[in-house]
């Protein structure tokens, strides 16, 4: 598992991409990537092209995420989800509070 973090050079735009496996093991590094964001109106992308795997841990996360979004009147989209992970996410009525991709 690997998180890495590309910003816009505005600041505004965030591309969180994470490969492997999305559990409680990345907590720390997924937490880490968007916590320096104090741009209002942040635009959250979580590049997902290259996960494999998901547990009900990264709903959480993502949850998280949300919250600390929504302070910044941010949005979050999740892009580039295989059919696993889209139906996983669908599952969790997820596709109903996020755009996905």
């Amino acid at each position: 598992m690997s998180i890495s973090i590309q910003k816009s050079d505005d600041g505004k735009e965030i591309t969180i991409k994470i490969d492997g496996r999305f559990d409680f093991g990345s907590h720390h590094d997924f937490r880490d990537a968007y916590r320096g964001a104090t741009e209002s109106g942040t635009i959250f992308s979580l590049d997902m092209s290259d996960t494999d795997y998901m547990d009900s841990s990264a709903l959480g996360m993502i949850l998280l995420l949300k919250e600390y979004s929504s302070t910044l009147s941010g949005d979050i989209k999740i892009i580039n989800v295989n059919s696993e992970i889209k139906n996983i996410l669908k599952i969790a009525n997820f596709d109903k509070l996020f755009s996905v991709s």
